[in-house]
This record gives C-alpha cells, sequence and structure tokens, in this order.
C-alpha cells in the first residue's frame, strides 16, 4: 500500500465508526490525564480542542469523564515528574502533546494506554515500532515534522527573496529537531541560503541565541516546532519585531501573535477530530496497538499581513495565493 493510500485508510478508519450524539460509556467516571510540553497559557487550546472533540462524541467533563492535566512550561525535564503523577493518580488514558511529553508517558507506564499528539516522527523517536502497527500500549497523530523543514526555507526565501541568511531555532532536547536540522541543511544549497543555527534548550537563553543570531547578520528566521518555544511564544515574536527580521513558524499560533508566517498541520484541529477519537475508541475498548498512527491529510498557510506591512514586506501574488488563512 503506497503512503497516500495508508494515510487516507488510516484517517477513515478512525473517524468512521458511528457516533451517537448523545451516547457516553455507562459506568464510573473515566479519568483521562493530558501531558504537554509546552504552557498552560499558550497550550491551552490543544486540551479544550480534545475537551470539545470528546464532547461531540458524548463524553460530558464532571459526568462521565475527569481531565486532569500537567504542563511542563517548555523544560522537558520536568516530564517524566508530571507523568509519573499522572500514572499514580490511575488514569484510565494519558493523551500528550509534543514528542518529549509523549516519551515521557511511555517511559513512565507499559499498561495505561497512552494518545499521544503533534509528534514529528514517532518513529524514529522511539514513540512506535510502526505507523501501522504501533504496538504496546501507545498511539496517536504525527504532523510529519520531518517533512516540512525544507518547505520552510521555500516559503521564508519567497517572502523575502533578497534574504540569504538564515537563523534558525531548535531544541537538542527535542529528539527530531536534529534529523529535521539535516533535512533543512540539504536543503538549503538548491534555494541558495546560508544557516545558522541557534541550540537553545532553556528559555533563558533565547534572547542571547537571538542576540548572536543578529550579529552573524541573519535576514530571516525559521523556528522549529518546540514547547520551549511556544511557551516564549511572546518573547519570541517581540524579539524578531525588535530585529525587523521576518520569521517563519510550524504552528499558526506564533503567527496569530504577530509572527510573519506559519506552515503546518492545524493542530487544535487534530486534537479535536484525530486525538479525541483515539481517546473515544480506548475508553470502550479498543486497544492501542491495534490503533495505526493518523497523519494529517492537508496543512495550512498562515499569513500574517499586519506584520508584513511593519516589516516593510510586499510580500508576491504567488505566495498569498497559497495561503489558507490571511491575518489583516
Amino acid at each position: 500500500m503506497d503512503r497516500r493510500a495508508f494515510v487516507r485508510t488510516s484517517m477513515l478508519s478512525l473517524l468512521a465508526a458511528p457516533r451517537a450524539a448523545g451516547a457516553q460509556q455507562a459506568g464510573r467516571q473515566r479519568r483521562i490525564g493530558y501531558l504537554d510540553l509546552g504552557s498552560e497559557s499558550r497550550n491551552k487550546p490543544y486540551l479544550d480542542a480534545l475537551r470539545q472533540g470528546l464532547r461531540d462524541l458524548g463524553w460530558v467533563e464532571g459526568q462521565s469523564i475527569a481531565i486532569e492535566a500537567r504542563f511542563a512550561d517548555g523544560k522537558t525535564d520536568r516530564l517524566p515528574t508530571l507523568a509519573a503523577e499522572l500514572v499514580h493518580r490511575k488514569m484510565d488514558v494519558i493523551a500528550t502533546s509534543h514528542t518529549a511529553a509523549a516519551l515521557a508517558a511511555k517511559g513512565a507506564t507499559t499498561t495505561i494506554p497512552i494518545v499521544f499528539g503533534f509528534a514529528a516522527d514517532p518513529v524514529r523517536s522511539g514513540i512506535v515500532v510502526s505507523l501501522a502497527r504501533p504496538g504496546g500500549n501507545i498511539t496517536g497523530w504525527t504532523n510529519l515534522g520531518l517533512e516540512l523543514t525544507e518547505k520552510y526555507l521555500e516559503l521564508l526565501k519567497q517572502a523575502v527573496p533578497q534574504a540569504t541568511r538564515f537563523g534558525v531555532f531548535w531544541n537538542p532536547t527535542n529528539p527530531v529537531h536534529e534529523p529535521q536540522l539535516k533535512v533543512m541543511e540539504a536543503a538549503a544549497p538548491r534555494l541558495k541560503v546560508e544557516l545558522h543555527l541557534a541550540r537553545v534548550q532553556d528559555a533563558q537563553d533565547l534572547e542571547k541565541a537571538f542576540s548572536a543570531l543578529v550579529a552573524k547578520r541573519v535576514q530571516a528566521i525559521v523556528v522549529f516546532p518546540d514547547g520551549l518555544f511556544l511557551a516564549q511564544t511572546a518573547l519570541i515574536v517581540a524579539l524578531a519585531t525588535r530585529s525587523r527580521l521576518p520569521s517563519i513558524y510550524g504552528v499558526r499560533e506564533p503567527a496569530k501573535a504577530g509572527g510573519l508566517m506559519a506552515y503546518g498541520t492545524n493542530v487544535s484541529g487534530m486534537f479535536r477530530r484525530v486525538g479525541a477519537s483515539f481517546v473515544d475508541k480506548i475508553l470502550r475498548g479498543a486497544s492501542p496497538a491495534d490503533l495505526p498512527v493518523a497523519q494529517p491529510t492537508e496543512y495550512e498557510l498562515v499569513i500574517n499581513m499586519k506584520t508584513a506591512k511593519t516589516l516593510g514586506l510586499t510580500l508576491p501574488p504567488s505566495l498569498l495565493l497559497q495561503a489558507n488563512l490571511v491575518l489583516e
């Protein structure tokens, strides 16, 4: 089966089961844990999307389900402790956001079902054995981040065609960032851009790393999707604006907050439609090992025109025509 066929099949099988609007699992209240690498202020929309998806499927918080959330505020080293707390509190299912959170939950339990989300490469990072047969007590959805990194460069180059020096923010504690860098570095010569890497694994290092890139006279920046960076969205956007640097991100929220562009899957939409469907199936008796990992079937480009005007950019019509959402 080719990749496109597998994607269609896995998504259809996930979403095709009949759903009665008022259906609820009879019996005791079920306990759902939620573990997120990011901050509550920035990533709560993902949890709210999961809540809404479960509500759509008939699960009522406070009645048929109870949800307990833990946010690591971008601090990867906090995740094992937070995961252990959820395991100790005997969740029926643990849902996670970001690769590091999925790995922490997997390390904390081999029995409680886990539904991961927003993981760029769950096979390479060791979350699952394969997409078709995840195995063990874990399944979920991937945003296929490795395939998107070349696109970040292409879109940013279209926005600022004269730019030849790009800064790249990455987190060495994120297991998929190094492979993403390799993809990007392979694409850079074709696009005639020079990459300058900013290695950041602590929020306290962000301003220093940004200053170092400015000193190297970068003309635009790429920010990889990561819980640490999402938790620091306001600071990163402010630094980019102050330095008059066009920026692209892997999720829409920074673009809505004032970044120039974002390209990737609609994360909230995936939590609502796909993540909730996995949790629902598991609460009704399905085994995670039997649920293939889902993949997005479409991606979105978000452009902030107010930011473009602030930066003095005239974006080409060919780029604007690609946008799914233009923020005025």
